[in-house]
């Protein structure tokens, strides 16, 4: 989730917004008269890492609105 501040309010603090963008790894948005105008993001040395992590854990179900398990139960047997 990406937190807002003022550039008012960013410019004296900088430096410490930019240590807890890196430390906490979350989106800053920089705003002027309400409207958002930066987006500070932290760096990732290889983005498609992160996708490699996500590779085969997403799963196909063929019938999706039937019963899960149903031959499982005991109790339906």
């Amino acid at each position: 989730m990406s937190q807002t501040i003022s550039k008012s309010r960013f410019k004296p603090r900088a430096l410490e917004h930019f240590r807890r963008i890196q430390e906490d790894g979350q989106e800053l948005i920089i705003t002027d008269h309400n409207k958002p105008v930066l987006k500070i993001i932290p760096y990732r040395e290889q983005p498609s890492a992160v996708l490699r992590e996500l590779r085969n854990t997403v799963r196909c179900y063929e019938q999706p609105l039937e019963p899960v398990g149903e031959n499982d139960w005991e109790a339906l047997k």
